[in-house]
């Protein structure tokens, strides 16, 4: 679900820059680098749950349901659809601040990293569960930022 507003917002923006012959100033790659970003996140965490059939198949379910909501909303309100994002990027932050301590305190077991997550983020082969979360963390503030 949280790859879905810079998937939208990249391709409402491609197709605005399509039709008025403009340049956008670097926010489609932006968006788009977000969206891939979040991605990634996704992936990561999954192969970290190793999810059940259902499960997938809400993540389905909300993410069509989410990207009719957001891709409206965006066309009503780009400024608004990214304050949104700002905020639910603010909440990620919080949640994987909570993560942390849960880590922390040995309540969530900090397994090994997935092989995913040491590729795409260059961490150490070494690195734990613990180290995702911080570089995931890191992501959302910086998409909370750009949002």
């Amino acid at each position: 679900v949280a790859a879905v507003p810079g998937m939208v917002g990249g391709m409402l923006l491609h197709c605005k820059s399509l039709r008025r012959f403009e340049h956008s100033g670097g926010w489609i790659r932006t968006l788009l680098d977000e969206a891939e970003n979040e991605r990634m996140h996704l992936m990561t965490f999954m192969e970290v749950s190793q999810p059940r059939w259902y499960e997938r198949a809400l993540v389905f379910t909300v993410q069509g349901v989410f990207f009719n909501a957001y891709f409206l909303a965006y066309l009503a309100s780009p400024k608004l659809a990214h304050r949104v994002v700002g905020y639910l990027e603010e909440e990620a932050i919080y949640s994987y601040t909570e993560f942390l301590k849960e880590l922390d305190k040995g309540t969530i077991e900090n397994v090994p990293a997935p092989a995913i997550a040491i590729d795409y983020w260059r961490l150490p082969a070494d690195s734990t569960l613990r180290d995702v979360v911080m570089v995931v963390r890191a992501d959302e503030a910086h998409h909370r930022d750009v949002n």
